[in-house]
């Protein structure tokens, strides 16, 4: 960090480094920006910043992030009450509402079972989706994981739990993204696409 910054600055370059895409460059670049438009940014970002962490609490239900608990689709009427769509953190379940494809509830777990990183069932919220599913309203449980190993683990040990409670288990399909080039796509993503196909 720049040595003529002063505490206060490299402790604000320091926190922003943290989050995720900015390492120490973009970090020194974002404060400075900040700083430069104090009233327009920094004043604004702060009671932002505040307010948010503030108000903003984990659903009971979902785990999702809102300002009121339960969250708004978990307490909203419209949603589909049997269909659950599982995510690994709330970035996938705010994804998954951006595409405006699924009106169904969501289940946070919270992470992926992963040995390498001693992340094990008991460290992310199964037994409260295993409650869930059970409940005798859910009939469809879709697992919206990641298409990477830790996702397919955590997939199937969540399919093979799920069975004892007698819900359909889904998948979301693999394959060539909309828009997309084969010549880009990498090998597995052909492969399963391959594997997937269906009836033009």
């Amino acid at each position: 960090m720049a040595s003529s910054a002063g505490p206060e600055i490299e402790r604000l370059i320091g926190l922003l480094a943290k989050l995720p895409g900015l390492g120490p460059r973009s970090a020194r670049r974002a404060a400075l920006a900040l700083l430069k438009r104090r009233d327009q940014l920094l004043t604004p970002l702060a009671d932002a910043l505040a307010e948010a962490a503030a108000r903003v609490k984990v659903c009971s239900v979902c785990g999702a992030l809102d300002t009121q608990d339960p969250c708004a689709i978990c307490s909203d009427p419209q949603r589909d009450r049997t269909l659950l769509c599982v995510v690994e953190e709330v970035g996938a379940l705010w994804a998954m509402e951006r595409a405006s494809a699924f009106r169904g509830r969501y289940h946070v777990l919270g992470g992926l079972l992963s040995a390498l990183d001693g992340v094990g069932p008991e460290a992310l919220r199964v037994g409260p989706l295993l409650s869930r599913a059970a409940d005798g309203v859910v009939r469809e449980v879709v697992l919206a994981l990641p298409a990477t190993v830790d996702g397919q683990t955590t997939a199937h040990y969540l399919a093979d739990r799920l069975v004892a409670s007698g819900v359909e288990v889904t998948m979301l399909a693999r394959g060539v993204p909309v828009g997309g080039e084969l010549d880009w796509l990498d090998d597995g993503t052909i492969a399963q696409a391959m594997r997937a196909r269906r009836p033009a």
